[in-house]
């Protein structure tokens, strides 16, 4: 079902799918960047055969979604605490795709209603993995200046935005998922997240697999199924 949620001062536009017979909870999928909704289908197609509504967004400064800029997780973990705490009662599981990924890391950070995460492809700070993917060639006060742009446009501050950080603060369990071959985001990214988590937490790492491409394995699937029944029933 089409819907509109409130985000923080823009409307986020999105489908809150209902599960199929006894409700378990709710599912929370987040895209990547220049990505939309319309990766959630299959995630939706799964969940709520098990049980789950599906409630799938277009990010801020995506899809159909209110917004001019993206910030990577300063904003959009705003927006998305304002969907979780509009939720019915029961677990509620955020599901996220690389920068959906870090976006639901920050988010679940002080949120009790969260009961888990999983974060496939995730970055563990922004400032490192922009500096990364810049021009190899690139000079660092040109680096430099392209933050400080970016943060002048965005009205955000590029060095809070951190999953790494955000991490520490979680007591909850939470699945990391990462490409083995992941050239764009390296698995280190996933490996910093998991040193800074506290409470309970698994990092898989799929063979063979890049960047985008880990939640397309059976392999990550069936992790995420044996994972989801144990956090479900943590909760009951």
């Amino acid at each position: 079902m089409a819907r509109e949620f409130d985000g923080d001062g823009l409307r986020l536009r999105g489908w809150n799918c209902v599960a199929a017979g006894l409700r378990r909870g709710s599912i929370v999928y987040l895209h990547g960047v220049a990505d939309n909704r319309s990766s959630a289908v299959g995630v939706i197609e799964r969940m709520t055969r098990r049980g789950f509504d599906v409630i799938a967004y277009d990010s801020r400064a995506h899809g159909q979604s209110d917004g001019d800029v993206c910030t990577y997780g300063f904003y959009e973990k705003r927006d998305l605490q304002r969907i979780v705490d509009a939720l019915p009662a029961g677990p509620v599981v955020l599901i996220g795709n690389s920068l959906g990924a870090a976006v639901a890391i920050q988010g679940a950070a002080g949120n009790e209603r969260v009961a888990g995460v999983v974060a496939a492809e995730a970055f563990s700070d922004l400032r490192t993995i922009a500096a990364y993917r810049a021009p190899r060639l690139l000079p660092r006060l040109l680096i430099a200046r392209a933050f400080r742009l970016a943060e002048e446009r965005g009205q955000f501050d590029v060095a809070s935005v951190s999953p790494m950080a955000a991490a520490a603060s979680l007591r909850i369990p939470v699945l990391l998922i990462h490409g083995a071959e992941d050239v764009d985001t390296p698995p280190e990214h996933s490996q910093r997240i998991l040193a800074s988590l506290p409470g309970p937490k698994r990092l898989l790492l799929v063979p063979h697999v890049g960047h985008n491409s880990s939640l397309n394995s059976p392999q990550a699937w069936d992790e995420i199924d044996r994972w989801l029944a144990g956090v479900v029933r943590r909760q009951a």
